[in-house]
């Protein structure tokens, strides 16, 4: 039996009928192993060590009262079998000091995932710069000047703040740039922060595809989420259709390429978005999806997360 340590958001806040994180609790205590919460907040230096006051944790069948919580219990970090950090964004100062705490465990022997160091090295929007050959063309800037050359050069653009996150100040301009500049000046504070453009895809209607990488492994179908009515963004968050389908075998080659890759460097749960063939983003921070792809292909992720992550405490 393993005792997992969640660090996630509060559990009153979870959905419960799709949340990825509650996936993972289920099955791991399904399998046998002792529950742990905390929040970000709870994890402490105290007496030279990294701690968490944590509390034990037992899943429910019911929807409505679906966890018992214990009594809050002061352990060191580096006595758990895992760490498992699932904080959902913004990555905030808040977040990064989460980080440099869990980085603090890990030399003092606490098993993290993902990887704290992996996490901060690996912007969800600006890691794709190391994989250009695998992206659309792309701009990262605060000029308006340079995204106003961006939109001439490629007509039809999207824009969104690398802070972002569920579709959140995504803006799409067309050929005739109608507010440009006003979007580039609000989104960007007038310079004060860096915002990315991409070619707008037209593959977008096809949907946005979060594929799932764990344990260096590809989960064989994703979840095309698949922009309504006038929307362009696919975001579940922003009222997007998900529809979980196989991998295309160009969205395989590419995943099974950056699934070894990251994984070597500490990243166990990835989230890439493709649109076409396409990388847009790669996410480490708290990726989801699980109960959708589960329940519609069959294909049962959580238990894949708890193999592959029995495999990697081994």
């Amino acid at each position: 039996m393993m005792d997992l340590l969640f660090i996630a958001d509060p559990l009153d806040t979870f959905k419960v009928s799709k949340d990825s994180t509650l996936a993972m609790m289920r099955v791991a205590q399904e399998a046998g192993h002792q529950l742990w919460f905390c929040q970000s907040r709870n994890i402490l230096w105290r007496r030279n060590l990294v701690v968490a006051d944590c509390q034990s944790l037992v899943i429910k069948p019911s929807s409505t009262s679906w966890y018992e919580l214990g009594s809050i219990e002061d352990r060191a970090l580096n006595s758990f079998s895992a760490v498992l950090m699932r904080t959902d964004p913004p990555f905030d100062i808040e977040y990064l000091n989460a980080t440099w705490m869990l980085s603090a465990a890990q030399r003092q022997g606490a098993r993290v995932f993902n990887n704290p160091g992996a996490i901060r090295d690996h912007s969800e929007k600006l890691s794709i710069t190391e994989f250009p050959d695998l992206i659309p063309p792309t701009v990262v800037t605060r000029e308006l000047s340079a995204m106003k050359e961006f939109h001439r050069e490629h007509q039809d653009i999207v824009i969104k703040p690398l802070d972002g996150m569920g579709g959140m100040g995504v803006f799409r301009v067309g050929k005739d740039g109608l507010n440009l500049a006003s979007i580039v000046e609000t989104l960007g504070e007038n310079g004060a922060r860096t915002l990315m453009a991409q070619r707008f895809l037209p593959e977008i209607t096809q949907g946005d595809k979060r594929v799932l990488l764990i344990g260096g492994e590809v989960v064989p179908f994703a979840l095309a989420r698949i922009p309504q009515g006038n929307e362009i963004r696919g975001n579940l968050a922003a009222g997007g259709k998900g529809v979980s389908m196989p991998l295309s075998d160009a969205e395989r080659k590419i995943a099974e390429y950056l699934a070894p890759l990251l994984n070597q460097r500490g990243l166990f749960l990835v989230g890439l978005d493709l649109i076409g063939s396409y990388v847009t983003e790669i996410n480490v921070t708290s990726p989801t999806c699980f109960v959708e792809i589960t329940e519609q292909s069959g294909f049962d992720v959580p238990k894949f997360w708890l193999t592959a992550l029995e495999k990697a405490l081994a």
